[in-house]
């Protein structure tokens, strides 16, 4: 049984709120699907528009431009990840299994039914991968952080950190670890796919080993005598 939830989402990313109509909900649909197929660099209005068959003025009608849609889609997924870890560690009281849980979360190595079951969720998985820091790496990045857009992020790696210093509470730097072990997760995967020398895991058929890093990068971390 899919478990929904209602996400709202920064007004100042849409000119007009698509989840309130059929063509908006299809923008976001596709969207995902041709952002993560063929890069956000290639991705175009035109293209999203002859895909689902309307008008690329019609999409204009909803965001401002394409890089407004990037941030709400990564907005949408650091959102959903937070709710997971919520859920999943809720019940937990031992802060290293939240943490190896969060691990596996991260990596998508949990699978569970939380969220609308008509989003791809392996593709936002490799747009977070492939795409997503390209939502902040900008020259206007202190404006749009004045209008809050990055807050799902934000509020993301802020549970991490209470999590890690559950654990640690004498560690001094958990949001500096919580944003580096997501950022980590997303440069591995990217790296173990299409650059493996700037990795220890070309010729892996699996993702464990990235897994095993990044356990070991963390509990080093909050296991360190500062």
């Amino acid at each position: 049984m899919d478990l929904h939830f209602t996400i709202r989402m920064n007004p100042k990313l849409f000119v007009r709120d698509p989840e309130q109509s059929e063509l908006g909900r299809n923008i976001l649909r596709f969207a995902v699907r041709m952002i993560s197929d063929i890069g956000f660099e290639t991705f175009t209005f035109k293209k999203l528009a002859q895909e689902i068959g309307t008008t690329e003025a019609g999409i204009y009608r909803y965001f401002e431009n394409k890089h407004r849609l990037l941030i709400y889609i990564s907005d949408w997924f650091w959102t959903w990840m937070e709710y997971r870890v919520v859920f999943h560690t809720n019940n937990l009281t031992d802060p290293k299994k939240k943490i190896l849980l969060i691990i596996q979360l991260l990596t998508f190595k949990l699978d569970d039914a939380i969220g609308d079951p008509s989003v791809d969720k392996a593709k936002l998985f490799r747009i977070a991968i492939t795409e997503a820091s390209k939502s902040y790496l900008t020259s206007h990045v202190s404006q749009d952080n004045k209008d809050q857009l990055f807050k799902p992020y934000k509020d993301l790696c802020a549970r991490v950190a209470d999590i890690f210093t559950e654990y640690s509470p004498a560690y001094p730097f958990p949001r500096s670890l919580a944003s580096t072990l997501i950022e980590t997760v997303h440069y591995q995967f990217f790296f173990w796919k299409n650059l493996p020398s700037l990795t220890d895991f070309a010729g892996e058929k699996s993702d464990q080993a990235i897994i095993n890093f990044l356990e070991n990068l963390v509990f080093t971390s909050l296991d360190s005598k500062i």
